[in-house]
Formats: structure tokens, C-alpha cells, sequence
């Protein structure tokens, strides 16, 4: 793909974005992602009830004027997203995909690094391999992204989820994905998990990690995992009978997954952006 064309794939995430009420300007994830020490910011006087550890006795012996140190929180925080590619992912809501939802999640952490300093690697899970984003934050980070979608094949050359090459992946083996990404959960940084957990990880591995704070594990749901009965389209490839679209009734209820762990549920048919924001607030 072209630079040109990177770039304006990336620009349509970005617009997309913007057109979804607050999604940009609701906060800057504060919170949950924390820093790794102190620094400085100015002296400030001293006052009755100030802590006494943080007087500058260098300052008072110049001034003869107690002075204390003020500090402000360095952040410097790297995140790792693990972005869920199996073929679940690409059912959505609405012409929304699980999938395509995961895409703006992602475009938004990328542009509001560039206002906090900090960096996101994305670790692209495919059924078969792993696909790693370089270490990057605001809009270089998110032409990095969308090249290596191009490059695995999960987007296509305009950009659009290449859901043909997504549904035909072959099975994931279990024991193999663990072994390449527990490592990523004992790293010093903040992990976020976007994925719908029907094919990721397996279970008890999932349990164990999503323990650990520093690991924010959202599950991507449609109306499919959530409601006993609905009216669907499937649009696919019959077989001998060339593409099509075919209407059907789900009867029965569908029991949403319960993994025992702790999951925080983003829904592609609500304001997914600002629940997501909201979780990490």
C-alpha cells in the first residue's frame, strides 16, 4: 500500500472518530495508566501543614525563606494492546463489526498518547501468527497500525475489513498462542485486551492474567451474544451459487459467555468510544 493511501485510511478512522459525540474529549485516561516516578515542578513557600520532608533546606539556607519542592506525576507509561482478529470479531451491529469498533478503540488510545506522552505497541493476534506494531504514539503510531492491518491482510487496499480472509483463518492453536503472548501480561506496562474471548487465550490462563491490575480486558459484544431472539442478515458466498445475502431467525436464547474473570463489557450497538473511556476514567 501507499504512504498516500495509509495516510487516508487513517484519516477516515479520525473523522470517524470526531463524528462520535465526546469520544475525543472526554478525558485523558488518567486513571488507570499510571507513571513511574515524580519530577520536579517548582518550589512553592512554605505553609503551616505543608509536609516537612519536601522543604528545599539548600533554598531556605539562600533565602533564609522556607521553601518546599512540588512534584508532578512523570508518566512515561507504555501500553500493550493485544487486538483480537479471530473470526468472531467481525460480526457487529448495525454495519459496525467487533472488529472495526476495536479499530477506533485503538486509533483513539493512538491519538490522545500524543497528549500524554505515552507510547502504545499493538500486537495484532491472528489464528496463525502474531503481528507486532513498533512502539509509537499519536498519528505515526496510527499510520504504523493501519500499515501492518494492510500488510497482514486484515485490511484491504481502501481500507475495509477483509472479513473473506478473516472467516477462512484456520483454528487457533491454544498451547502455541499462550506461549507467545504470557509473556506480554509480565512486562511493566499497562495491557489492554480487546477481544470478544470466544477464541483468545485459553481460559484458565485467561483468569490467571486478567487478575493483575495492570491488565484491562475489554469483551466486544453484539446484539448476536446478548438477545434470545432476533432477526439477522448473514451476506456470504453460497456455495455454487456465487455472494448473496440471507435473512434468518435465531430462535432460543443466546447465554452470554461467563469466564469467571474480571471482564469490563463494551457493546458495538451502544456509544462503545465513550463506555470505553468511561471504564478507564
Amino acid at each position: 500500500m501507499k504512504t498516500l493511501e495509509v495516510h487516508q485510511i487513517v484519516q477516515n478512522m479520525k473523522n470517524s472518530l470526531f463524528k462520535r459525540a465526546n469520544s475525543f474529549s472526554i478525558g485523558m485516561l488518567k486513571s488507570h495508566f499510571r507513571g513511574t516516578g515524580l519530577k520536579f515542578k517548582e518550589h512553592q513557600v512554605y505553609v503551616h501543614g505543608d509536609d516537612v520532608r519536601f522543604i528545599d533546606w539548600k533554598m531556605v539556607a539562600k533565602t533564609n525563606t522556607p521553601y518546599i519542592k512540588t512534584f508532578e506525576e512523570e508518566r512515561n507509561v507504555e501500553i500493550t494492546i493485544l487486538l483480537d482478529c479471530s473470526p468472531g470479531m467481525v460480526i457487529g451491529h448495525n454495519g459496525k463489526s467487533k472488529l472495526a469498533a476495536a479499530f477506533e478503540i485503538i486509533s483513539l488510545l493512538y491519538l490522545l498518547s500524543e497528549k500524554t506522552h505515552d507510547y502504545i505497541e499493538t500486537i495484532i493476534c491472528l489464528n496463525d501468527r502474531v503481528v507486532r506494531v513498533q512502539k509509537k504514539r499519536g498519528e505515526a503510531g496510527l499510520v504504523a497500525f493501519v500499515d501492518a492491518l494492510r500488510k497482514s491482510n486484515v485490511l484491504n487496499t481502501v481500507g475495509e475489513i477483509d472479513t473473506e480472509y478473516l472467516v477462512s483463518q484456520k483454528e487457533r492453536n491454544f498451547e502455541k498462542f499462550d506461549a507467545e503472548l504470557v509473556r506480554e501480561f509480565y512486562k511493566k506496562r499497562e495491557v489492554v485486551i480487546l477481544s470478544d474471548f470466544y477464541e483468545f487465550l485459553s481460559p484458565e490462563t485467561l483468569k490467571r492474567l486478567t487478575a493483575r491490575k495492570h491488565v484491562h480486558a475489554f469483551r466486544l459484544l453484539c446484539p448476536l451474544d446478548t438477545s434470545n431472539e432476533f432477526r439477522f442478515s448473514v451476506i456470504g458466498r453460497i456455495a455454487g451459487k456465487g455472494s448473496g445475502k440471507v435473512d434468518a431467525r435465531l430462535k432460543g436464547k443466546v447465554e452470554p459467555l461467563d469466564f469467571g474473570f474480571r471482564l469490563k463489557d463494551i457493546n458495538v450497538g451502544d456509544r462503545y468510544l465513550e463506555d470505553f473511556v468511561k471504564e478507564m476514567l
